[in-house]
């Protein structure tokens, strides 16, 4: 049973109506650019999520096969007392390890590469909760080897991870307060706005999926405090609705880092240190703007109506194109989703250039309504085009009005 995939309408429901709770508060938490951003890059961690996964789950496979040190039976998890409480322990012993691959994640500069999508979000709603990385694959496994080592159910550790996420989800929100005695055990809403804070007393804290205990225990805990409100984002701002760029980000100021500094230890340690880690000599050539967050400001390019309702529009294409991929994905296996995954790339990148206001950003969009979409339907499935004009009838409406929409946007 996928969790996960259970789990989607509610979390479109709970999304749609903490919007609407916005819109009639007039609270301000949402922007449509930066909630399309977050969203895209969801829809682009999952999509490649596809491909990528295989990796860990085949690892996984073999060290509980192969190299597992104790055989917990399956069936002791069941609904008795006994089982219970070895399902609680398997969640606990998840979260713990979750704990060190979220911490290590901001400590260690490669770790945070992947990590940093998930913070680049200067809104703090429950969109941010589904943007996510697609990068993680390369690392965070490695956390959860030991469990596998113990021996523990396969499908147990993969349930509990689920159930992990899916938890995280609700403390992604502005609309509640603090908890009291909730706030000192679980990771609530209070507490997860601190670890997104870009602050400086809030910064690096509150690690915990589910229990806040780790943070109170290894001394990673900070509390929301009512005299400094959290300023959401990162120190070094994505600047644009890129999904692709805002995985890349991070690699890429690495990439520059390891290319210019002249020592070979620099060169590999600008990988492997501290998150904020520079080459001396890469510093003085090319140093770094100072922080001030008195001055932040969002970043927030202005379009017309006639672009944001195209870009809304359009984007709900993707919903739906990332939908029909994981019915896909499920019932005709990865051999089949390529050419669908390859086309809601191509409409997740133009939707960035088109909500940064691009001046070349219509030319991208049609050269992809007019050559990649059709290219792309006719190699998914050519049989069907040709034996059923009404497809390429509505392929082709949905080319002509939303390029005669564009050219008007």
């Amino acid at each position: 049973m996928n969790l996960i995939a259970l789990a989607v309408p509610f979390f479109l429901a709970a999304l749609f109506l903490e919007l609407a709770v916005d819109r009639f508060q007039q609270t301000g938490y949402y922007r449509s650019n930066d909630a399309i951003n977050s969203l895209s890059a969801g829809i682009l961690s999952e999509s490649t999520g596809y491909f990528t996964k295989l990796v860990q789950y085949a690892i996984w496979g073999f060290v509980l096969g192969e190299l597992a040190l104790f055989e917990w039976q399956r069936s002791w998890f069941d609904a008795s007392l006994q089982g219970v409480l070895l399902w609680v322990l398997a969640a606990v012993l998840w979260d713990f390890c979750y704990y060190w691959n979220h911490r290590l994640g901001h400590e260690i500069s490669i770790l945070w590469a992947a990590h940093a999508v998930h913070h680049q979000s200067e809104e703090y709603n429950l969109s941010t909760a589904l943007r996510q990385t697609s990068s993680s694959f390369l690392f965070s496994w490695i956390f959860y080897v030991p469990l596998f080592l113990m021996g523990i159910p396969a499908d147990v550790l993969i349930t509990v991870a689920a159930a992990n996420l899916i938890y995280q989800f609700w403390v992604h929100t502005r609309f509640v307060n603090r908890l009291g005695v909730l706030d000192r055990v679980f990771v609530t809403p209070s507490n997860h706005r601190v670890h997104h804070a870009q602050n400086e007393r809030y910064i690096d804290k509150n690690y915990g999926g589910i229990f806040v205990l780790w943070d109170r225990m290894f001394g990673t805990f900070a509390e929301e405090s009512d005299d400094e409100p959290v300023i959401f984002g990162v120190r070094k701002p994505l600047a644009n609705w890129n999904p692709f760029w805002a995985n890349f980000q991070v690699y890429n100021n690495l990439l520059f880092d390891a290319r210019e500094a002249r020592r070979w230890r620099d060169k590999i340690g600008v990988w492997f240190r501290r998150t904020g880690w520079r080459p001396a000599d890469v510093e003085a050539a090319f140093p770094k703007d100072v922080v001030d967050l008195d001055k932040f400001q969002k970043y927030d390019p202005q379009l017309t109506a006639t672009r944001r309702r195209y870009v809304m529009v359009q984007f709900f294409i993707v919903v739906a194109t990332s939908l029909f991929i994981a019915e896909a994905f499920a019932t005709r296996g990865t051999q089949f989703i390529l050419v669908p995954c390859l086309l809601l790339w191509a409409n997740l990148y133009t939707l960035g250039l088109l909500n940064e206001g691009r001046a070349y950003a219509s030319r991208f969009e049609l050269i992809r309504l007019l050559f990649i979409v059709p290219v792309g339907v006719y190699g998914l499935d050519a049989t069907l085009i040709e034996k059923t004009p009404t497809v390429a009838l509505i392929v082709a409406t949905y080319i002509l009005v939303s390029a005669l929409w564009l050219r008007k946007s």
